[in-house]
């Protein structure tokens, strides 16, 4: 008997296995999962709090749960806060097998006991972690795609041109770091000053920048928003307060994100920047840089630490940086570099310069002073004619020897430029002329590009992207970006009121709505359900990072400090 039962034990592990292997099956068991399952997540200890609370007595259909839940619910998994499980109707899946395999009466108990075997021990672990699987890899990519989106929008805000900035660490025990940069964004003057818990030395840190906004002339101040960021705003608009009652003279701030400037502080760049300043006051200068130059700042800071997106840190990092490494291309491309100005970790993203080239022009333009000319690029070490072909375009070179540099004209065509041009009776050095500038945009705007495409022997295209380049020479399209919200008083998280009409900054768009700085402490957060009247199927088609919004909040969480906020106004 034991050799029969033993006998029938083995057939059933080999029926099993047979069961297991067969691809239509699975097949089939998971297009019915995708159809009809369900994600159910349960907490692991239900007495302790935690951010994954929504998700304790949670379920949603596997072909309905969007991306942004799959990675919050994975997350939730990996800090061992929830359990998850994929409930299947188990009925219809043996139905797909059972109806296969059993062909007669004889065998049915021991065919159906061996294919619940199979579903339990070898199909069902399978499957589910295939099904896992799949939802992450697709939200992971929706991720990466949220983040690119975010990115470039943030890469792209608009720059604060000719002023000079301090820029406004703020801190606690080791107090707010303080660096002062000129409208070049070169360094002036660093400090630290103990306005917080728990000197709270106000007057002294008082004076010290009532001076500096004197001795510099101070435009503007750039407080990072982390930790006392509250505090300092207080304290900076106290000061703004003062600035203007006894010197007459207007000062503003900005509230400005600080994600990765620690990141940066530290980084090996930052140490070759600025090899005689603290590593704590580096962040300062970080800060006050992204508020004149937002790209040029934040091509310098790893991917996942820039702070847009949702669960950056979740996701394949290489994916995740390479994603930025075509965003930031493409936004350094569309705005063009100064050639003078810009940093190795900028120039490194235009088309056709790597590292040891943009490094190269850095030193060159040491050692040689001021580039004058495009084609003076030619003589920096390792940028051969290739290269400069492809990067000749993007580089600008204000008050260079030729008008045309400051515009995204390549070399090649700066003939057909110079003769269309002449056609409408001027020639390239009235494009640094506001008044001809303006007659030859007007002028521009009626010539008739087939007719003179075929005159000056060019593609229509090309001829096209020339019309558009000198209708705009020096224009950084970035302009017409919105400008952040520039702040002179506070406005505290108790002035709150439900109801109340506010104008804020978009800081980050994520799948189920977007955050929105409002100048209280924390952003608050749109769903998307209040971004319109009409339906929204993603919140990117309605804003994006850096817009400026007017909202109405609708509801104030006290104890967690939460703002919810409406578009529908």
């Amino acid at each position: 008997m034991e050799n029969i039962g033993d006998a029938i034990a083995g057939a059933k592990d080999i029926i099993a296995e047979n069961i297991s292997d067969n691809a239509e099956y699975r097949k089939q068991i998971k297009r019915l999962i995708y159809r009809e399952g369900l994600i159910e997540t349960k907490a692991s200890k239900e007495d302790e709090k935690s951010n994954y609370e929504m998700y304790y007595e949670f379920s949603e259909k596997v072909n309905r749960i969007p991306s942004h839940r799959i990675l919050a619910i994975n997350r939730g998994e990996k800090e061992e806060f929830l359990k998850v499980k994929i409930e299947k109707q188990e009925e219809k899946i043996f139905e797909i097998i059972e109806k296969d395999i059993i062909k007669n009466k004889q065998y049915e108990e021991i065919l159906k006991d061996t294919i619940a075997d199979s579903w339990k021990r070898l199909i069902e672990p399978s499957i589910d972690r295939e099904i896992r699987s799949d939802l992450t890899e697709k939200a992971e990519e929706q991720a990466i795609k949220v983040f690119g989106q975010n990115a470039k929008q943030l890469l792209l805000g608009a720059p604060l041109k000719g002023l000079t900035v301090i820029g406004f660490d703020p801190a606690y025990r080791t107090g707010c770091k303080i660096a002062v940069i000129d409208e070049t964004g070169k360094l002036l003057d660093t400090t630290t000053i103990y306005p917080t818990e728990p000197q709270n030395d106000i007057e002294g840190a008082k004076k010290v920048l009532i001076g500096l906004i004197a001795k510099h002339n101070v435009d503007m101040f750039a407080i990072g928003n982390g930790t006392a960021s509250r505090e300092s705003e207080i304290f900076v608009a106290d000061v703004i307060k003062e600035v203007k009652e006894k010197y007459d003279k207007e000062v503003h701030y900005a509230i400005v994100s600080e994600a990765g400037a620690s990141v940066y502080s530290a980084s090996k760049l930052a140490t070759e920047e600025y090899p005689d300043i603290n590593v704590s006051l580096r962040g300062a200068i970080s800060i006050a840089r992204r508020l004149q130059d937002p790209l040029a700042e934040l091509v310098k800071i790893e991917p996942k630490a820039i702070g847009v997106g949702q669960y950056q840190h979740d996701v394949d990092q290489k994916k995740l940086g390479e994603s930025l490494t075509g965003v930031v291309e493409d936004a350094v491309n569309k705005v063009g570099v100064d050639v003078n100005t810009a940093t190795p970790s900028l120039l490194s993203y235009v088309a056709g310069v790597n590292k040891t080239i943009a490094n190269n022009i850095v030193k060159y333009r040491d050692e040689n002073g001021k580039i004058k000319e495009r084609k003076e690029l030619l003589k920096v070490p390792k940028l051969g004619k290739v290269a400069f072909e492809q990067c000749a375009g993007f580089i600008r070179v204000p008050e260079g020897k030729n008008p045309l540099e400051i515009t995204g004209v390549h070399p090649e065509s700066y003939e057909i430029a110079e003769k269309l041009l002449e056609l409408i009776g001027y020639s390239k050095k009235d494009l640094n002329n506001k008044e001809k500038l303006k007659e030859i945009k007007e002028k521009l705007a009626y010539i008739k590009i087939d007719k003179i495409a075929k005159e000056l022997e060019v593609g229509e295209i090309t001829l096209k992207d020339i019309v558009e380049e000198l209708s705009k020479p020096g224009r950084d399209p970035r302009e017409e970006m919105p400008k952040p919200v520039l702040r002179s008083d506070v406005l505290k998280f108790e002035d709150l009121r439900e109801g109340q009409i506010l104008t804020g900054t978009v800081r980050n768009v994520i799948d189920f709505g977007a955050f929105v700085d409002v100048g209280v402490k924390h952003d608050g957060l749109v769903h998307i359900s209040e971004m319109s009247d009409k339906f929204v199927k993603n919140p990117s088609e309605i804003v994006s990072v850096g817009d400026i919004v007017k909202v109405k909040v609708i509801a104030i969480d006290i104890e967690r400090q939460k703002v919810k906020l409406s578009m529908k106004i």
